[in-house]
């Protein structure tokens, strides 16, 4: 049989990069916003330290403020300012303002926003000069009130960001990639199983079910791996079966079908009228034996695949009422006895009907084939209803007095297509009445029990169920 094409999956991402993306995004989302969580605390650290350096600025030109008379004035030289303030990388500006705005000494034009209320300093970004400045505005009450402005550009600042940025990012960076690629080659040597298991799935044949031997570092894969062969241990068990079963029924429906057609080619073969009955009734008779064979076969068929099936109360003595008058008229035509006994009583079982009934039917129609006694005398069948000791199972059992089973052969009779020496003898059947009988009363989680007669030859055939619980009383 020709492999069909595996399915294509257009647009599908592979199970490695799923995983990736599933491990590889939220860590570069976490990287990330440490990331930016690490260049926000240096950041607030970095500027506070070049903010409390100007400021300590102000206050070093603050200190040197005197007062004459009424008068203030910057007691510092030119020279002793440019110390100060003093710095290899980056312009300082600075003013001593009166209130009012008026410029006491410094840089004329540099101001910068007010503290609020009770603040003695304020840092803000400003504009002089067409440049870009960090200033603080110290207001100091001591002698006189008077504001000292100090500003700086940002250089410096900007210079240690981009380096703290560079620092922190680019080996983060670096490391993210190699565990990127570390968790690659993971991914796929844990993944490679799989990728194998589908090529060896892709190309077997569709009649190979041999294990799949599936290896792999993981339970997960190793699992899979189990449920897989499990799998196919099942479908090559229940393709054996079918094999079987169909190779079986070929065999066994061949014989009548073949006798059928040989009948009706001797009859029309023939001219005399009394020939054409004789052949006839014979074609009849062939054919209630194979339609009894598709009866069972199919019954069979049905057992196998029956789901799981509810269980209802059922009266046990009525079906086997009727079952006995239904093979009545077979049974006075074959001159056997049959009877019943213990049926005087209702009986419920919990079960199911059709299955019940089959399991009577298939063992009234075995006694009547194969139940007849070897010494010629009147054959008997007594279909019987006993009440076990604990009063919640009862018995149900038909009994003959033919030349029973021996203990050797009872196991084998329970099995598919196998017959006794008598029915063999007979050439009576197929072997599955009693395999169907077995079947059933698994299904109603009963058991076919085959003994010796009691006090005679013959055999007891029953199975045991369960008494249906009496409705409460309100």
């Amino acid at each position: 049989m020709e492999r069909p094409a595996p399915l294509p999956a257009p647009g599908l991402p592979s199970l490695r990069t799923r995983v990736l993306q599933h491990v590889l995004v939220p860590l570069a989302l976490a990287w990330l916003l440490g990331v930016l969580v690490s260049i926000g605390v240096a950041t607030n650290f970095t500027q506070a330290a070049f903010d409390r350096a100007l400021l300590d600025d102000a206050y070093s030109v603050a200190a040197n403020v005197h007062t004459t008379g009424e008068e203030l004035e910057l007691g510092l030289s030119p020279r002793e300012v440019g110390a100060v303030l003093f710095d290899q990388s980056e312009r300082i500006y600075f003013a001593v303002l009166w209130p009012d705005g008026t410029l006491l000494a410094g840089h004329g034009g540099l101001h910068a926003p007010e503290p609020e209320p009770g603040n003695r300093y304020r840092f803000s970004d400003i504009s002089y000069q067409g440049r870009a400045l960090r200033a603080v505005l110290l207001r100091t009450n001591r002698p006189q009130p008077f504001d000292v402005v100090m500003a700086e550009t940002t250089q410096s600042r900007s210079t240690l960001l981009r380096s703290l940025l560079l620092y922190a990012a680019v080996p983060q960076i670096f490391l993210l990639l190699l565990l990127a690629i570390w968790m690659g080659r993971a991914v796929h040597r844990d993944v490679q199983p799989l990728l194998e298991l589908q090529e060896a799935l892709d190309k077997r044949n569709a009649d190979d079910l041999s294990p799949t031997r599936v290896g792999g570092s993981t339970r997960e894969v190793r699992r899979l791996g189990v449920a897989l062969d499990s799998l196919f241990a099942r479908v090559g068990a229940g393709v054996r079966a079918q094999r079987e079963f169909a190779g079986n029924v070929a065999h066994e429906l061949r014989t009548p079908l073949a006798g059928i057609r040989a009948l009706a080619e001797y009859g029309l073969a023939q001219q005399d009228p009394a020939v054409w009955r004789e052949q006839l009734e014979r074609v009849a008779r062939s054919e209630e034996r194979a339609s009894r064979l598709v009866d069972q076969l199919l019954a069979l068929a049905r057992a196998d695949e029956a789901p799981a099936m509810r269980f209802e109360p059922i009266a046990l003595d009525q079906l086997a009422r009727d079952a006995v008058l239904h093979f009545l008229s077979r049974a006075d035509e074959a001159g056997v006895d049959l009877g019943a006994r213990g049926l005087d009583e209702p009986v419920e079982v919990m079960g199911h009907a059709a299955l019940v009934e089959g399991i009577v039917n298939n063992l009234i129609d075995n006694a009547l084939r194969y139940g007849k006694p070897a010494d010629g005398s009147q054959p008997r069948i007594t279909v019987e209803l006993t009440p076990l000791p604990d009063s919640k199972q009862v018995r149900l059992t038909v009994v003959d007095n033919g030349p029973g089973i021996s203990p050797e052969q009872q196991g084998r009779l329970r099995q598919r297509w196998a017959q006794g020496p008598e029915g063999a003898w007979l050439k009576q059947g197929a072997g599955l009445g009693l395999s169907i009988v077995a079947r059933y009363a698994r299904l109603l989680n009963a058991r076919l029990m085959l003994e010796s007669a009691t006090g005679h030859s013959g055999l007891a055939a029953s199975i045991t169920l369960t008494r249906a619980e009496p409705p409460a009383v309100p």
